[in-house]
């Protein structure tokens, strides 16, 4: 430790004072032992980094692999549109081959390793095939007329089933409100709502609303099971549930929404990159919702969500998305503010995690009495409220914290 000096005529005996006093030193100590615990996160993010940019690269070093065999392929197909004509069916270089079962027999084309090769009909058969071909192509167009007359008529009472009678709209409907009770309910009453949709979807897979609401099932299912791998699976089921919907009903709200959802529950068991890129997603697809259903407060929760999220991003996750992407995510903690007093707008008492990100966004914007209020009003509300993406114990855990840190 660094000690003032002391004149020379002291002598020997003379005692050295210290620059710092106590609380100076412990001062420094703990600033020092800030500096190196966040070394060592910043070492750990270093390395997160280099194994997601390994992984990227192993991707697309993957991808253009694929790429360049199948043009490969296209290049083959391309160059030999059609088998080579033979001038000489026994005397020929071709070394095209066809696999083939039994024993070599040079007499009917075949080679010693049991293959055929192509073309090793005799002249005499192509000439038989050729005088064959003008009666066969009367029959074949006959064939063709006739299919297509069975075709049409194939099309013509297929179409009606598309629309259900009233007495199956009734039933589906009765089914809908029943599945919509249960996803409403405890984590029991949900798995009952997911099998309710599984056991029924041979009847109604063609029905948008059952489609959109067998993947809200899915989505639940994902939330209250705790393995990660059942997790991953349950959210990758119901992502290509609605794939398949949005195929059919793009202008669909509820569709567009609850991809955004799995989306991004899929992307919590993926790297960094992964889940930027679901970032653009899901934004993509709730703007999409938000106009054409602009009334629904679930969509501006979500999307206050992510505004909230993307406003938080740490050091790591800004720099992946800089080096991924021309525009990287953008959004204040204003712009998340303003979403989830939209929901309120609309809907009042809607979402208790809607309320505590309200506290929470007047928290950092530095309104610490707007932020108790609206703690206190998050309080009021029941746990369980009509909010998705986020558990009723997060929620508890998260108004808690905040709690907490008031009374300090």
């Amino acid at each position: 430790m660094s000690r003032v000096p002391v004149p020379v005529e002291a002598g020997d005996g003379a005692m050295y004072a210290p620059l710092l006093t106590r609380d100076e030193q412990v001062d420094v100590l703990e600033r020092l032992d800030f500096v190196l615990r966040n070394i060592s996160e910043l070492r750990k993010e270093v390395e997160e980094l280099r194994s997601s940019l390994q992984h990227l690269a192993a991707e697309i070093i993957a991808d253009v692999r694929s790429h360049l065999e199948e043009t490969q392929k296209v290049t083959r197909r391309r160059r030999f549109p059609f088998p080579r004509e033979r001038s000489d069916s026994t005397g020929s270089s071709s070394i095209y081959f066809t696999a083939s079962s039994g024993t070599a027999n040079t007499d009917d084309g075949e080679s010693e390793g049991g293959y055929t090769t192509a073309n090793a009909e005799s002249d005499y058969d192509r000439e038989s095939e050729r005088e064959s071909e003008e009666g066969e192509d009367e029959v074949s167009c006959e064939t063709v007329r006739t299919a297509r007359r069975d075709s049409l008529d194939l099309v013509n009472e297929d179409e009606a089933p598309l629309i259900l009678d009233s007495s199956l709209e009734e039933e589906l409907g009765q089914l809908l409100q029943q599945a919509d009770r249960l996803h409403n309910g405890d984590e029991q009453e949900k798995r009952e709502g997911f099998q309710l949709l599984l056991n029924n979807k041979l009847a109604y897979a063609d029905q948008k609303d059952f489609l959109w609401r067998l993947a809200r099932a899915h989505s639940d299912m994902c939330e209250i099971t705790e393995d990660a791998d059942e997790k991953r699976s349950y959210a990758s089921d119901g992502k290509e549930e609605i794939e398949i919907a949005l195929q059919k009903w793009d202008q669909s709200a509820e569709c567009h929404q609850w991809y955004a959802i799995l989306c991004g529950q899929l992307s919590e068991h993926e790297s960094i990159q992964k889940r930027i890129q679901t970032g653009y997603v899901f934004k993509e697809h709730i703007d999409k919702a938000i106009e054409l259903k602009p009334e629904d407060p679930q969509s501006y929760y979500l999307l206050g969500r992510w505004c909230y999220q993307v406003s938080h991003l740490g050091w790591l996750e800004k720099k992946t998305a800089s080096a991924l992407f021309e525009a990287p995510p953008t959004a204040t903690v204003q712009d998340a503010l303003q979403n989830f007093l939209r929901v309120e707008e609309l809907s009042p008492g809607f979402s208790k995690a809607g309320r505590v990100y309200i506290a929470k966004c007047y928290r950092d914007l530095g309104n610490n009495s707007a932020a108790v209020l609206w703690m206190n009003l998050a309080s009021e509300l029941p746990a369980n409220t009509k909010e998705v993406a986020v558990s009723d114990a997060e929620s508890e855990r998260e108004l808690e914290e905040m709690r907490s840190a008031w009374e300090e």
